[in-house]
């Protein structure tokens, strides 16, 4: 009785500590940039890079009316093209009547856009017209707050202005993309995985979350935090390439997307990266002269993602071990 009293004490206290956590969960308001608070806004964005890899933004700029345009036409888009080709997959498998944890396959129902170096939407099938506007005008405004997020992270990491812009240009701009997700409600959510735990390969993350349905969670402190939904904010994670270019400084953080029994989450991530053939390593600036002090190792980033293709869902230090066997003298363009 006494271990079955002790076993239930660590759970309420474990339950209290996520609870207390996603309390703690940083937001920061943008608008508070542009006025007396600006020093604590950008110490809190500081502490959330260097702490938790994540953080919601809100006042961001982008419109109101745009953000609600997009989901509006997302979820359409969801009902009309892709739920049902969703529901034939997972009869095809049988994941209605799985029976133990499966672990190669994920509940969810994407498609993706590409926007940088050159756009793909007019060529994607089955999308309305006022979908594409859309969806063209929300990467516009995406592609300003990413580059305006990577400024602020090199004002606090005391980087020259355009640093981080310049570092992922390489010889023909970054790449850009959108992953369109929804992850519809699932019969055994203990079993199925709306999106495997995994970090991002690339550079930052800028995502768009369903406020209603929750399912995003990181990994922080040993346990899994839910990142709390809230209407027309914009979650921001770092990728493993910030990882690197800080010297470990910032760290990619694992994350993953839980299935709920209840409810259609919409999901959509755009990615900022590195251009292919940019060359990525720890800013000098941030190693001290003892080459030593050099943690990561400097590859170029297409390397990286054909190696991280098929190791997205294991952890992210063998992938760097990997392309440190194979640092040495890179040709820039």
């Amino acid at each position: 009785m006494q271990a079955g009293q002790r076993l239930f004490s660590q759970h309420i206290y474990s339950c209290r500590e996520r609870n207390r956590e996603m309390e703690n969960f940083p937001v920061v308001d943008m608008k508070n940039l542009d006025n007396e608070e600006r020093g604590a806004t950008m110490e809190k964005i500081k502490d959330a890079c260097e702490n938790w890899g994540f953080f919601e933004v809100v006042n961001h700029g982008i419109s109101i009316e745009l953000m609600d345009s997009v989901e509006r036409l997302t979820k359409e888009h969801y009902k009309r093209c892709m739920e049902e080709r969703f529901k034939e997959m997972v009869a095809s498998k049988g994941l209605e009547c799985a029976e133990s944890e499966i672990n190669d396959l994920d509940w969810e129902s994407t498609f993706f856009l590409r926007h940088l170096p050159v756009s793909n939407i007019s060529e994607i099938p089955d999308l309305a017209d006022d979908y594409r506007k859309v969806m063209k005008d929300f990467a516009v405004e995406l592609e300003k707050l990413a580059e305006l997020v990577l400024e602020l992270v090199c004002e606090n990491l005391g980087l020259e202005k355009g640093y981080l812009k310049k570092v992922f240009y390489g010889s023909k701009g970054p790449n850009f993309g959108t992953k369109v997700s929804n992850y519809p409600p699932c019969p055994k959510p203990e079993l199925i995985k709306g999106l495997r735990a995994h970090t991002d390969a690339g550079g930052i993350i800028l995502l768009f979350q369903d406020h209603k349905v929750s399912g995003l969670q990181l990994f922080k402190d040993g346990h899994w935090i839910d990142v709390p939904p809230m209407r027309h904010s914009i979650v921001i994670n770092l990728g493993d390439q910030l990882e690197v270019i800080t010297n470990g400084k910032y760290k990619s953080v694992m994350h993953r997307v839980i299935t709920q029994s209840d409810g259609n989450r919409m999901s959509i991530a755009s990615f900022y990266n590195p251009g292919n053939d940019a060359v990525i390593a720890p800013a000098e600036a941030l190693v001290k002269e003892d080459e030593s002090s050099k943690v990561y190792p400097k590859f170029v980033f297409d390397d990286y993602m054909k190696l991280y293709a098929g190791l997205k869902f294991q952890a992210k230090e063998p992938r760097f071990e990997a392309m440190k066997a194979i640092d040495g003298p890179i040709a820039t363009v």
